[in-house]
């Protein structure tokens, strides 16, 4: 049996990264952020001290679940903002809508990002909780609503129906949400309409 290479090595330590993330995401849901590594690394199978080796903490954890769910946020604006030259209209608004909760229903770190800022990340402690804050707003929210041009409240109405609805696949288990019903209500809150 030949050794692994350094790239087999650095691709193992990848995808173990990656599942212990996706892990840790979803333990969040199951128990509103009070696990700790041993449950990660008991639902991931792993051993505890290799989770351990790759996150000390669950601060540690928790911060990086939030990184990579905030960069697969920002690609899903920057894909959308790139359709438009100029301001949006209300159909690819509405497809922007989808798209986030399509993005959600696959991805809990993403959605993670999401719920944790209609909560004003208060499951971190202090520190983390201003500088999570503050990277939502400048890295997601702002973007949107310029692209939304909504000044007023009605985008934090729109992403409170979004988060809400898409907490249902989460929280009970409900896998088939009515995507494009859900993003319909959501533009509500855009649009004014009954």
């Amino acid at each position: 049996m030949c050794p692994r290479t350094k790239e087999q090595n650095e691709l193992i330590r990848i995808q173990r990264k990656e599942q212990i993330l996706d892990v840790a995401a979803l333990s969040y849901f199951r128990t509103g952020g009070s696990f700790d590594i041993r449950d990660v690394a008991r639902e991931a199978g792993l051993g505890y001290g290799t989770v351990y080796h790759y996150y000390p903490n669950r601060h540690l954890l928790i911060e990086d679940v939030l990184e990579s769910g905030f960069e697969r946020c920002e690609q899903v604006i920057a894909k959308w903002a790139s359709t438009s030259g100029g301001p949006w209209d209300d159909s690819q608004l509405l497809t922007y809508c989808k798209t986030l909760l399509q993005l959600w229903q696959s991805d809990a770190r993403a959605y993670l990002v999401y719920k944790m800022a209609a909560e004003h990340y208060a499951g971190l402690p202090e520190r983390d909780r201003q500088h999570a804050k503050r990277k939502f707003m400048e890295r997601l929210y702002v973007p949107l609503q310029a692209i939304a041009q909504c000044e007023d409240d009605s985008l934090d109405h729109m992403l409170a129906v979004l988060v809400g609805c898409c907490g249902l696949h989460y929280y009970a288990g409900n896998s088939n949400l009515d995507v494009d019903r859900i993003a319909r209500i959501a533009m509500q809150a855009i649009t004014k309409e009954s």
